[in-house]
């Protein structure tokens, strides 16, 4: 099977398709390491919802998606930024989104954790801690009040009020004094939201994870566990290795994301990854393969997916849903490659042209008949 492809100078070249995709399966026992997937969101592309208002969303596609990673064994992490949140998905979707997971996972609600932020209130409307608290406050007793259990998410509006780590401290200790269960605690990186530039009021890594670890220290009966997304291996180590022994290190780091979970002699991350929405078939097969201690054939299964999540997450790193809907459009899993706010738009064609080609060499592509009849009308729309 062959499809001819265009090179980023313009040239067309046949590519021929390994074409052999790794079985679904689902586990037969949990895996030794805790996973989310954080999730995308199906877009409604037959709306006459303008994109820049209120995102029109495909919720049987939505929720159908959840399914299939919920099978595949993963948790959840709803309503992250892979579902747009802050870049299309806003807070009263967000929340319709949150409850409409947890009523169609049923029994598997509790492995369904939500984000929690502050995105209604936005940052020049923002003056004092108590505005950030208030507005966390909100979201936090919406979410827990339709059953959700909660991922803290950074907040845009703590970085521009907050004058110094106490604050974060002080900010943190108030809303995590009204959590039902301990939460994950989210560390997003100003490569995935430049917005979140400065968080923790720190000039470098070390005095920025000092303030982390005190807002952990201070409420340790209220945290799970602590996602760190800022693509560096070392300062995510440098940081699991100083956790308390209860907290979970949750690799947010699309880059490393085989060695960390596999871990070393002192220790491992648990995952909770954008990334595993596009390779959740590899990723579970692989971390079934760990649960047996087989080192070996994990590393054979998910090593060869880190070439297309570096693809899919480059700079500007915020823009990676793209590929992921692009896979998932690819691979039969919603009819269309439309995207909430237009956001298809944001990636060029050498782009997909390439995810198409490490998703077959990763043995991603489900279905390659399928896959190269949606490559070449997405082609077709190019002119290509």
């Amino acid at each position: 099977m062959k499809i001819v492809l265009p090179a980023a100078d313009g040239t067309r070249t046949t590519y021929r398709l390994v074409a052999d995709p790794l079985p679904l399966r689902k586990p037969k026992s949990p895996f030794n390491r805790v996973a989310f997937a954080a999730a995308h969101v199906v877009a409604d592309p037959f709306s006459n919802a303008d994109p820049s208002g209120r995102p029109a969303i495909d919720w049987d596609g939505t929720l159908s998606y959840r399914r299939h990673l919920l099978d595949l064994g993963f948790g959840i992490a709803e309503a992250m930024d892979t579902s747009q949140r802050g870049m299309g998905l806003d807070w009263p979707t967000a929340l319709e989104l949150i409850r409409r997971s947890l009523e169609y996972a049923g029994k598997r609600a509790p492995l369904i954790y939500s984000g929690c932020g502050t995105d209604h209130l936005s940052p020049t409307s923002a003056r004092s801690l108590d505005d950030v608290v208030k507005a966390y406050h909100e979201q936090l007793h919406a979410i827990q009040k339709v059953g959700g259990r909660i991922i803290l998410m950074a907040s845009r509006a703590l970085v521009k009020v907050a004058k110094s780590p106490d604050d974060y401290v002080s900010v943190y200790r108030r809303v995590l004094a009204e959590a039902d269960h301990p939460v994950i605690l989210h560390w997003l990186g100003d490569m995935f939201d430049p917005a979140l530039k400065g968080y923790w009021r720190g000039d470098d890594f070390k005095q920025t994870m000092e303030t982390a670890l005190s807002v952990i220290s201070d409420n340790i009966s209220k945290v799970d566990g602590i996602k760190i997304s800022l693509l560096d291996d070392q300062k995510e180590v440098v940081m699991r290795r100083r956790l308390p022994a209860s907290i979970k290190m949750y690799t947010g780091d699309d880059f490393n994301y085989p060695d960390l979970i596999a871990g070393d002699d002192q220790g491992y991350s648990h995952a909770l990854l954008g990334i595993f929405d596009a390779i959740g078939p590899a990723a579970s097969a692989a971390l079934v393969a760990l649960s047996k201690g087989n080192l070996k054939k994990y590393n054979a299964l998910l090593h060869p997916t880190v070439p297309l999540s570096r693809l899919i997450f480059r700079a500007p790193t915020q823009y990676y849903k793209t590929g992921v809907v692009f896979l998932a459009w690819l691979n039969g899993h919603q009819d269309h490659f439309t995207m909430v706010g237009g956001a298809q738009a944001m990636r060029p064609l050498p782009y997909f042209t390439e995810i198409f080609q490490l998703a077959d060499q990763a043995r991603l592509l489900s279905d390659p008949e399928l896959a190269v009849k949606r490559m070449k009308h997405l082609l077709a729309v190019y002119g290509a």
